[in-house]
């Protein structure tokens, strides 16, 4: 089976955030990621990865006004300053955190900005951040949303994301492959894993049960399948990246929700 990371922004909300690494390791995973780490202190974070013994796999560049609504800034223009400061603390973090991985959130289209615009800027903040993390040992990911979860989201697709990544055609910037939103958006996901993989352009995948976003053994998806094909086009072209569980436990924030749900991994590892 793949290599799972818990998704600490998600997962065991029941605990405050800095016990989430504890809470993932005695479960068993041995790489988490999460969202944002601003809120905390690189040094505090990095003692709870080695004294759990964990993997940093992924988190994110600041997007801005989260509470607000914002979601990235790198398609916004006249936020260039506030993205390339943005971008620069991502990888003061990442150094802290021996993370090798951070995800660069598009950010909302606003309506009133021709589609041209956006995308020059876009194009030339995502290329400024690989540059700028290539020179870190870092890879910068982008990752197509769906429009359901995060309305006028700017990146959706999947064709769209790799034809950004091969027009910057920088080695270090990759697709982030999330299942839950590529079901919404595009579906046929098997052959996306297939056709996607095999290019060398997806850093990073993440799953979650459609439509409710639970637990991967819950929903439309077959998830049993999906693993299985996952390891299989891995084993063929090399792919040796994270999945990460980024879900939402069905039994909620209770004393040992995300614990009691992960018994998916399990029965999706004997397909």
């Amino acid at each position: 089976m793949p290599r799972f990371a818990a998704n600490l922004s998600m997962l065991y909300n029941e605990h405050a955030f800095l016990d989430r690494f504890a809470a993932a390791a005695t479960d068993g995973f041995l790489g988490v990621e999460f969202l944002f780490p601003y809120a905390f202190d690189a040094a505090q974070i990095a003692q709870r990865l080695q004294g759990d013994g964990l993997a940093q796999v992924l988190f994110n560049a600041p997007p801005g006004n989260w509470d607000a609504g914002e979601r990235g800034l790198a398609c916004l223009p006249a936020r260039q300053a506030e993205f390339r400061a943005g971008m620069a603390q991502a990888l003061d973090y990442a150094a802290a955190l021996s993370c090798t991985q951070v995800h660069v959130m598009a950010g909302i289209a606003p309506p009133d900005v021709a589609h041209e615009r956006l995308q020059a800027t876009y194009l030339g903040n995502i290329a400024f951040a690989a540059e700028q993390a290539a020179k870190a040992g870092v890879q910068v990911l982008i990752e197509p949303i769906n429009t359901r979860d995060f309305p006028g989201y700017f990146l959706n697709r999947q064709d769209q994301a790799h034809a950004i990544v091969a027009e910057i055609g920088l080695p270090n910037l990759k697709v982030q492959l999330d299942l839950y939103h590529c079901q919404i958006m595009e579906g046929d996901l098997a052959t996306k894993i297939s056709h996607y993989l095999p290019t060398g352009r997806v850093g990073h995948i993440q799953i979650a049960g459609v439509p409710q976003r639970h637990e991967p053994s819950v929903g439309e998806l077959n998830y049993a399948y999906l693993l299985a094909h996952i390891d299989a086009v891995s084993a063929a072209c090399g792919w040796q990246g994270w999945v990460g569980c980024e879900y939402r436990p069905a039994r909620g924030a209770v004393p040992g929700g995300t614990s009691a749900g992960l018994a998916w991994r399990e029965a999706l590892s004997v397909y």
